[in-house]
């Protein structure tokens, strides 16, 4: 069964507003925010690949592309945000 877009739509919602709440206060601990915030983009990316750009029914090789591309960018901005910490350091 295919979920629905509007399903898809709302949940994006959800994790755009838990992105909001997590990334504009200020923490004891930005860098957790921030890996929350990644997180939680990854989580979008992967909603959007899936079910908006309809590679939930693609060939497993598509899907396993597209899911490594999400998951190498992720990990770049999550490396990239911690080169100032071990410089700081």
């Amino acid at each position: 069964m295919r979920p629905s877009p509007v399903r898809t739509w709302l949940i994006l919602v959800v994790l755009t507003l838990a992105t909001m709440a997590v990334g504009l206060p200020a923490t004891a601990a930005p860098w957790l925010a921030g890996l929350v915030v990644l997180a939680l983009a990854l989580a979008k990316g992967r909603l959007i690949v899936l079910d908006f750009l309809e590679l939930r029914h693609a060939p497993p090789l598509w899907r396993g592309l597209v899911t490594a591309w999400l998951w190498g960018v992720t990990g770049l901005a999550f490396l990239a945000g911690l080169v100032p910490l071990l410089l700081a350091a």
